[in-house]
């Protein structure tokens, strides 16, 4: 069965676009049960809707070498390849795990240790998904525009995290 977005005109607001696709993102995750197939979906849904320059997940993950040190490893995403390991606080990504929290950032080039993985990205968002109280992934979003996330990102892409948590 082929999926199909609704998407709003350029024109919407931001508010109306995400108040547009989030009920869309809990249709096509509701029901699935592979945890894969959904942060994909996710991903897509957001990239298309926003035209966003990368959207993904990055995964709490135990590392081989040293045994027992946790990093996160790429996961679900849709634009340029991106790095594939962040350790604990390092970055955005490895901050907001580490202190628990959204961070939202205008300027990536200002961001003590800002890890780019590609040099078109000007400002970023990530949000951390939570299990039992413990970031098991985070949702990162960055766009080729300075300052282009706002307390409405941090609103409804905290929505979204919260439906891939009721989802674990």
């Amino acid at each position: 069965m082929a999926e199909e977005l609704n998407i709003l005109a350029d024109t919407a607001t931001k508010e109306e676009k995400y108040k547009n696709l989030l009920p869309q993102i809990e249709a096509l995750i509701s029901g699935e049960k592979d945890m894969v197939a959904n942060l994909a979906n996710i991903a897509a849904a957001l990239k298309q809707g926003f035209d966003f320059l990368w959207v993904g997940f990055y995964l709490v993950k135990e590392n081989a070498v040293p045994a027992g040190r946790q990093e996160l490893v790429l996961g679900p995403f849709q634009g340029p390849v991106a790095c594939t390991r962040i350790a604990f606080g390092k970055g955005i990504c490895g901050t907001a795990w580490k202190e628990k929290r959204i961070i939202v950032v205008d300027d990536v080039e200002k961001f003590p240790g800002h890890i780019a993985c590609s040099s078109d990205s000007r400002s970023e968002i990530v949000v951390p998904v939570f299990k039992n109280d413990e970031v098991v992934m985070v949702l990162d979003v960055d766009s080729s525009q300075l300052s282009a996330f706002n307390s409405i990102d941090e609103i409804f892409l905290g929505r979204i995290c919260k439906l891939v948590e009721e989802a674990l």
